[in-house]
């Protein structure tokens, strides 16, 4: 099938890939960056920035840039490396990938050049496969040394989820992993809580993380599945009020729609003899959460626990807890949980 791209006033181009459910995702050829990513509904899944701009050479703040060589300021190169603001082209002998069913896909290709020479000597190919299928969004990038010398690099997809409410979402697979923290300068900490919410700045890399993370919209009553090969490490961010103001790029209030979940190699970087290759592969996909949210039934939940002959607080409590308010459909569940799996929560529930 013909690849659909469109050429903007600005002089971009754009691919837009559409599966037969009639999902769509858009990319720019600028940055190889998905920017946008539909449902069957039309209902954006990714956030952009509401400041976004193509104004090259600057990056494009959100969808889904790729940062290579460097993540981040760890290390001596501009933030998040420069493939997220280099001119890509098609890939015109892309490798052979199993076939799917109902997908549509594009490979783009970046090569060095003599202007990154100056910056990071090394010779490479980074190769990325975009598609789409019914419900999911795939990313498979490739990295080959083309050098006669071996070299180092970061890799990580960066992923600016759109989101209902910032403080009605969970992230699940991630509680009792190391992570550092970039607002202690790296320092590193234990993930004591059972699953992450947010109420204020976060700024993460969480390590040796399993191959699946859920980010739970209860406002939505959607839950976004990453599931990842080839990048152990997972980045945690959400700028929230103050920073958000201070970001030149963002809209004051963007904070509130928007999480950023990145799959990356950050923390020990990948090492590739001559002619080797890395490949990693990344998938997003969506399905309905279980928990919908404010439309607990006290009763039922009481119901529940007696049959189970759980320790639980008077059923008089639950019952004011779960229909306060004041009370977020995020931490209503987290207290829930906290009452099942006997642990404290934290975070002060009003009754």
């Amino acid at each position: 099938m013909p690849l659909n791209v469109v050429n903007d006033r600005d002089g971009s181009s754009r691919i837009i890939l559409t599966d037969p459910a009639g999902s769509t995702a858009e990319v720019l050829l600028y940055g190889g960056q998905v920017v946008s990513w539909k449902n069957e509904r039309r209902e954006q899944l990714l956030y952009m920035s509401s400041k976004a701009q193509l104004k090259p050479p600057k990056a494009i703040r959100g969808g889904l840039p790729v940062c290579f060589p460097q993540f981040g300021n760890f290390g001596a190169l501009e933030r998040h490396g420069f493939a997220r603001n280099r001119l890509w082209s098609f890939d015109n002998d892309p490798a052979p990938l199993p076939p799917v069913n109902q997908q549509s896909s594009v490979d783009l290709i970046l090569k060095s050049t003599e202007d990154d020479f100056k910056t990071w000597p090394h010779s490479f190919e980074l190769r990325v496969r975009i598609s789409i299928s019914p419900g999911k969004l795939t990313i498979t990038p490739r990295v080959r040394n083309t050098d006669s010398k071996a070299f180092s690099f970061m890799f990580s997809l960066r992923n600016y989820l759109y989101v209902s409410d910032i403080s009605e979402v969970r992230v699940e697979g991630l509680e009792t992993l190391d992570y550092l923290d970039n607002l202690m300068h790296r320092e590193r900490f234990t993930e004591q809580a059972d699953a992450i919410t947010f109420d204020g700045e976060i700024d993460r890399v969480y390590l040796n993380t399993p191959t699946k993370i859920a980010i739970i919209d209860h406002e939505r009553k959607r839950t976004i599945e990453l599931r990842k090969e080839g990048m152990p490490n997972a980045v945690v961010w959400n700028p929230w009020d103050k920073k958000a103001k201070s970001i030149a790029d963002m809209g004051d209030e963007d904070y509130t729609t928007m999480l950023c979940v990145d799959s990356g190699a950050i923390e020990t970087p990948i090492l590739l003899k001559p002619r080797e290759e890395w490949k990693g592969r990344q998938e997003l996909s969506i399905v309905s959460s279980s928990y919908c949210s404010g439309q607990l039934d006290p009763r039922k939940l009481v119901f529940i626990i007696s049959n189970f002959k759980v320790r639980i607080p008077h059923a008089m409590e639950i019952t004011t807890i779960v229909d306060n308010p004041t009370n977020s459909a995020c931490r209503r569940k987290c207290y829930l949980d906290s009452i099942f799996r006997g642990v404290n929560y934290s975070p002060p529930l009003q009754t």
